[in-house]
């Protein structure tokens, strides 16, 4: 059968016609074997665009359609639906990208559009052996698995949950609330940051759609895009929530100290304790890494203390599977540690601070009762130096971006100092002042001109211990001098990282990760919240430094682009999956070992493919020896094709 297909090359504004002769690109593949019809338009993904398409395509019976323009990934599914309106099947549509693999990577005009010419013959040759398909139906299971408890996580529960959707927040911390809960104040209205928090984390607690798993940690997942299976490994919970009344019996009587992770290290903790009043669940919990030992029991005088029989120290692990259809990832963040400063003392200077522990100084819930002391002497600090982008900005020796929030978070440290300490001195180093929010740069202004913080513009140098001051070396680069000035206290804003465990989620959820390590979205643009993975959203500072506007959202996103995926009856999958060749295929089981979504497996000796699973990655393909499996639509014999295209055969 002759081939008939159409050809439309898009000049992307100037993106694409500005470096390759799109009007000689189309001539060209006009003359090409099989090519009844090629035109050329300035954006190709408008409605005009479209409509030329459909229109072609029934005009000149197409039969096969390739449309040369940028990344498949931003209009793939655009073009293939018109010329599905057109009559052609939509996976006898091409992208041949002429944009990213092209126009942006050349100077010279007429190399590009060489080049490009052979990207759109070889999309051609391929498109000709392309089967017409029909998309798999699957099921869809109304639930979904958030995993973190922080802000980000409480919002996209409460969102879903609020639309009838089950959830289950997967927290693996002892309750929930994240570093929001840590602050004093917030940023630019400088409201209190628990009187904001606390009463979702209670809605959270009773509302009848969401499980609360604290003590948690997402182990493995398998599955697909409306049908997950999500294991999660739950801690011991050696103290009942619902038996637990809050009476702290328990805590003087236990003998282990340790570190107070929600006052960041400046305080101590029992191993049996609660994290902070207003902790959801509402318990005491017991810390098994803190304490003296329960395997067998060395202790015990918690358990003798209580007078409710909360605490039960035979209590196991468990691994609990949940079917789920959408998986959401808030993960959160961590601030780059102080140990990593040479230059500001490694962490060995008990006043020199990383934000988290100033906010703790400054909240009524924390150590000092909100009264900003030095950690070392418990004295009133009369000199603060607050050093921006500690960490940021950094290509050198620490991290290259920006973390976004901390010119904000400076400004309001700062100010909050003042308004403990009026007549002390506060003094900011800072690269520039990054203040892009509403009502941002007005409060950053507020701070320079109503509480009188200085804002020195330079970097620090160094900080060292001298005649026990903190001596300050920098410089203001504004008048071109050198500063030096000896401190109380050092303030530093820590850049912000990924959480720890973030690159083993995102291993076991099989999604991507940037050159930061955040986690990575399908498209900045148009899927912001999506991974390339189906299914599994991301939301909050997992996937970039923010602040509580943006996180909230970014939640609230997360959380209508799962409800408009379970809102369906039954989901699409691509038919691009793989197929096996019974008559070579011999059982070697290497494709079965080297699929990375575990969608084949060896039925009566030969391998069978579960196209829900398969994502249509060609692993199995590459790795069989004998040629028995490929995928549709991009089979070896295309490949073949296009690579001979490319050469010029």
């Amino acid at each position: 059968m002759t081939s008939r297909s159409g050809v439309f090359v898009c000049h992307c504004g100037h993106n694409i016609a500005a470096t390759v002769d799109v009007k000689r690109l189309a001539d060209e593949m006009g003359k090409d074997d099989g090519v009844v019809f090629s035109k050329d338009y300035v954006y190709m993904c408008s409605d005009p665009g479209q409509k030329a398409i459909i229109e072609a395509v029934k005009e000149h019976k197409l039969d096969s359609v390739v449309v040369s323009c940028c990344t498949p990934s931003l209009h793939e599914n655009t073009f293939r639906e018109a010329s599905q309106a057109g009559g052609v099947n939509q996976f006898q549509c091409e992208i041949a990208n002429i944009r990213e693999q092209c126009a942006w990577v050349h100077k010279d005009r007429d190399e590009a559009t060489a080049k490009a010419l052979k990207i759109t013959r070889s999309a051609v040759r391929r498109v000709r052996k392309n089967e017409p398909l029909t998309p798999i139906g699957v099921p869809v299971t109304r639930r979904a698995v958030v995993i973190g408890g922080g802000i980000a996580g409480i919002q996209t529960s409460l969102d879903l949950a609020n639309a009838g959707i089950e959830v289950v927040l997967v927290e693996k911390q002892a309750t929930i609330g994240g570093h929001m809960l840590q602050l004093s104040e917030t940023f630019p209205t400088l409201d209190c940051a628990q009187c904001i928090l606390s009463p979702k984390m209670v809605e959270v607690s009773k509302h009848p759609k969401i499980t609360l798993m604290v003590q948690s940690e997402v182990k493995s997942i398998s599955g697909f895009v409306g049908n997950f299976k999500v294991k999660v490994h739950r801690k011991a919970q050696y103290v009942d929530p619902e038996l637990c009344k809050l009476c702290d019996d328990c805590t003087p009587v236990c003998p282990t100290v340790t570190s107070n992770e929600y006052d960041a290290g400046l305080t101590g903790r029992r191993a049996i304790h609660i994290p902070f009043a207003q902790a959801i669940p509402a318990s005491f919990y017991l810390d098994e890494s803190a304490c003296l030992g329960l395997n067998p029991v060395v202790c015990g005088k918690c358990m003798d203390a209580c007078t409710y029989g909360a605490i039960d120290y035979d209590r196991k692990a468990e691994d609990i599977e949940i079917e789920a259809g959408a998986v959401v990832v808030a993960t959160g963040f961590d601030l780059y540690d102080v140990g990593n400063m040479a230059e500001y003392g490694r962490g060995r200077y008990p006043d020199v601070l990383d934000g988290i522990q100033f906010e703790r100084l400054c909240s009524a819930s924390g150590p000092t009762g909100g009264h900003v002391l030095r950690p070392s002497d418990h004295k009133e600090p009369k000199n603060v130096v607050f050093i921006q982008c500690s960490g940021s900005r950094d290509p050198e020796q620490h991290c290259t971006y920006c973390s976004k929030i901390c010119c904000m978070y400076t400004a309001k440290h700062a100010s909050l100092y003042k308004h403990h300490v009026p007549d002390g001195n506060a003094y900011v180093f800072y690269i520039d002042i990054r203040s892009g929010g509403k009502g941002y740069e007005e409060f950053v202004q507020r701070a320079m001109e109503r509480d009188g913080v200085v804002y020195l513009r330079g970097r620090v140098s160094k900080v060292y211990q001298s005649k026990g001051k903190l001596r300050v070396q920098g410089v203001d680069t504004l008048s071109g001098k050198n500063v030096e000035i000896d401190a109380d206290m050092v303030v530093l804003a820590q850049a912000m990282v990924p959480s720890k465990g973030t690159a083993d989620i995102a291993k076991t959820l099989k999604i991507g990760r940037d050159k930061d390590g955040f986690l990575a979205e399908a498209h900045p643009k148009l899927r912001p919240v999506e991974s390339v993975t189906g299914g599994i959203f991301l939301t909050g500072a997992a996937q970039a430094p923010k602040d509580i506007p943006e996180t909230v959202c970014q939640a609230s996103a997360a959380a209508s682009k799962v409800i408009q995926l379970l809102s369906k009856p039954s989901l699409e999958h691509s038919p691009v999956v793989a197929k096996v060749r019974e008559s070579h295929c011999t059982g070697c089981e290497m494709c079965v070992d080297a699929c990375p979504y575990e969608a084949i497996a060896l039925v009566n000796g030969k391998a069978v493919v579960n196209e829900v699973l398969c994502e249509g990655c060609g692993t199995c393909s590459g790795t069989c020896v004998r040629a028995a499996i490929d995928v549709k639509n991009v089979t070896q014999l295309q490949i073949f094709d296009m690579i001979s295209a490319c050469m010029g055969a």
